[in-house]
């Protein structure tokens, strides 16, 4: 017997049950096979309302709707591809491993197609996972999400969308052998503007990051790839005060006096707000560590803590005075 499906499992374009929903950013879903030949063939304008698109449209990954669609019926190689064994959990360590093994070698349309399917949802789990013999396989599936979301901006998109952010806190916060790999794949997600936004509203992802980069208990490797993640999480002009407001700055110029430049980056970022300039203000010795380091750090660190500086010298107060004088006195100026 023939099955039917609702009509809304089926593509505007071709009129078939969809393989690969996406949304366009018109808000209408397609399947990306159809909806991506008729942008190939220079249309600018959505298929069902007609109204205009971006030059370059973003394709999103509707998970929900290729879920309600697998669940419809058996997968049939007709509408819904399958391009590996289902992942099922708990997963022991060699199936992560081969399943990691396979993530990385494999092309991008086959990462995507795993990322399409049930798998992240079940690395999710193990990534979060509280069991005490589970902290290696937190890691494997840490390192697998991030190969899954590394050359695809969609895929980081769907990630997001799918809930992944609850699960890399709930690991950063285990402070397990998992917390540093997901704090990269934190990184990996926040490179796309619009998970900037998210991940940094989520109440908890930000403070994570802090805790991780604060705590005496944190490994070399932890800090700094806290630090990295509260970089890229930086850019984004409201997430500046919300590191603030965790009290890392003074970590955060502990770090830089070491040498390390992510936390200088991340300084000059936060040198942009009020609310982080107040606080640099609290920290003794804060202007010489940023001379020090515009004279004998790297090219890349220097010029993050010139550009501080410079902000710096237009604050009022005692530190204002301090960058000021550094930089009429051509202290803060990056040797070429």
């Amino acid at each position: 017997m023939e099955l039917s499906f609702p009509e809304d499992f089926r593509c505007p374009i071709s009129l078939e049950v969809m393989s690969d929903p996406v949304i366009l950013t018109s808000g209408h879903t397609f399947d990306r096979p159809s909806i991506q030949r008729w942008l190939d063939s220079g249309n600018l304008t959505c298929p069902v309302t007609n109204l205009p698109l971006p030059r370059h449209p973003s394709l999103i990954p509707n998970h929900a709707l290729r879920r309600l669609i697998s669940q419809f019926a058996p997968p049939h190689p007709t509408y819904l591809r399958s391009c590996h064994s289902p992942l099922s959990f708990p997963s022991d360590a060699e199936t992560l491993t081969d399943l990691l093994c396979k993530i990385r070698s494999s092309s991008p349309d086959l990462r995507r197609s795993i990322a399409d399917s049930q798998t992240p949802s079940v690395l999710f789990r193990h990534v979060s996972s509280r069991c005490g013999d589970h902290h290696h396989l937190r890691k494997l599936a840490a390192y697998c999400l991030l190969y899954l979301s590394l050359d695809d901006d969609d895929v980081k998109v769907g990630l997001v969308a799918e809930g992944i952010v609850d699960h890399l806190i709930a690991a950063v916060e285990s402070k397990s052998d998992g917390s540093a790999a997901a704090a990269t794949v934190i990184t990996s997600l926040s490179t796309v503007d619009v998970n900037k936004c998210v991940i940094g509203a989520h109440p908890s992802a930000i403070p994570a990051l802090a805790a991780m980069l604060i705590e005496e208990r944190s490994s070399k490797r932890e800090k700094k790839e806290a630090a990295t993640a509260i970089y890229e999480l930086a850019k984004f002009p409201e997430n500046r005060r919300r590191v603030v407001r965790t009290g890392a700055v003074k970590e955060l110029a502990r770090m830089a006096g070491s040498g390390l430049d992510r936390a200088v980056e991340v300084l000059a970022l936060l040198a942009k707000t009020k609310e982080g300039r107040a606080e640099m203000g609290r920290i003794e010795g804060f202007v010489r560590v940023l001379v020090r380091i515009v004279r004998s750090g790297s090219r890349r660190g220097a010029e993050s803590a010139a550009a501080a500086l410079e902000l710096l010298s237009h604050e009022d107060g005692e530190i204002g005075a301090a960058a000021e004088l550094v930089v009429n006195s051509g202290l803060a100026k990056v040797s070429s």
